[in-house]
């Protein structure tokens, strides 16, 4: 079915993917508990026992996830990813179990994680900042204001400045 909640981020950053049990806190016992994060097939994180057991991990995944373990045992069972990439960008499965001697259904959320890159606008950069061989640049008839891309690039935009390519 479609997803229960859709999540939004960047290449690089770190996002949260929320889920959260509607079984009552007090019912929660980890150490009798099973929470898979998953797509399709793919095992992006697994909790069995009172602890992570990350051994069939998918490898893309390896180093970037984690629980907050703290906050488990009040229904919280959200996956924090790190490091986010492109191909992040998936519908994500949280299924949580409870086993031991009194199992309850299975619990199931769709979240769908959107990953969006930061695109360098090289070709753009290079249109609007014509350099000759004496070292000096001439802006051309576009100003900064119409190429938003500046806006997003701080860091080129500050290092065009330190090596006094920018002149105003």
């Amino acid at each position: 079915g479609q997803p229960d909640t859709t999540c939004h981020a960047f290449v690089g950053e770190t996002v949260v993917l929320p889920c959260t049990t509607t079984t009552s806190p007090g019912e929660l016992i980890l150490s009798n508990s099973m929470l898979y994060w998953q797509i399709d097939s793919v095992l992006v994180h697994f909790f069995h026992n009172g602890q992570d057991s990350l051994t069939f991990q998918d490898k893309h995944y390896h180093g970037r996830t984690s629980l907050f373990l703290d906050q488990m045992k009040h229904g919280n069972f959200s996956l924090k990813l790190s490091n986010v990439q492109l191909l992040d960008t998936a519908v994500y499965t949280c299924i949580y179990k409870q086993t031991g001697d009194q199992p309850n259904e299975t619990q199931k959320s769709k979240i769908k994680l959107i990953v969006s890159g930061k695109i360098f606008f090289y070709h753009q950069l290079h249109a609007d900042f014509l350099f000759n061989f004496s070292g000096h640049s001439q802006i051309s008839s576009r100003s900064p204001a119409d190429a938003p891309c500046l806006a997003t690039l701080p860091l080129s935009l500050h290092l065009l400045v330190t090596l006094g390519v920018w002149h105003l």
